[in-house]
């Protein structure tokens, strides 16, 4: 889950749009009282913040959450329209993880929360995944069923994660192809379907927590 917090309506709708078409989950606030209010419902996996807002602005919501042990470490992206070296070297020094200065191209923006959560060991910020017989630990690269480490490629890795970290969402196989490969013109959706084939036969019986949505693609559900 990507949270934004930007006050101006066309383009938080612009950069909602296209993360949401990238096959990013997100959600979009127009001022800190919305965002705060969010985040003790849910935590986000990464969070982009505009400087200028009403009420508390970007540096203040950025402050807060460096000060929160809960938060340290969550990826955060400073979107905003101030260009000055001053602004953005304010931003990085008090905890930003980088900093894009709008109007910014929606590829650049999508490539850079891209490397952002891959910096921060997953696609989506989470390092420990359970599900049934299944334990996957992020930062080691360990697959574990029942005890027992299954070998899988790095492809197939972030694919099992990815998958995992939508439970319960239909995920087309576009939105698989965008968030695990990225904008790799040689990759088809076919690429998708072999991998998930092969994923499913090295998993065994857990295997059976990938599920195929006809029409659409695959989600993760409980295992059968």
């Amino acid at each position: 889950m990507i949270y934004l917090v930007e006050d101006e309506s066309g383009i938080r709708e612009l950069v909602l749009y296209t993360l949401q078409n990238t096959g990013f989950e997100t959600k979009g606030f127009e001022s800190g009282e919305e965002f705060w209010k969010a985040v003790e419902e849910q935590m986000p996996d990464l969070v982009i913040l505009d400087i200028m807002l009403p009420g508390e602005d970007g540096l203040s919501i950025l402050k807060r959450l460096r000060s929160r042990p809960g938060t340290q470490k969550l990826p955060i992206l400073m979107l905003t329209a101030k260009g000055s070296e001053y602004d953005k070297v304010l931003g990085l020094e008090n905890g930003a993880d980088d900093y894009l200065t709008k109007p910014a191209g929606m590829m650049e923006l999508v490539a850079r929360i891209k490397s952002l959560l891959r910096r921060a060991g997953t696609g989506t910020g989470k390092d420990e995944y359970r599900a049934g017989s299944l334990y996957i630990s992020v930062s080691r690269h360990l697959v574990m069923i029942q005890d027992e480490e299954v070998s899988l490629t790095l492809k197939e890795f972030d694919l099992l994660v990815y998958l995992l970290a939508n439970t319960g969402m239909a995920l087309s196989r576009d939105q698989i192809l965008n968030a695990v490969w990225g904008y790799d013109g040689e990759a088809e959706t076919r690429t998708v379907d072999t991998h998930i084939l092969t994923l499913r036969s090295k998993l065994g019986a857990a295997g059976s927590l990938i599920r195929t949505v006809r029409g659409v693609g695959y989600k993760a559900g409980e295992q059968e």
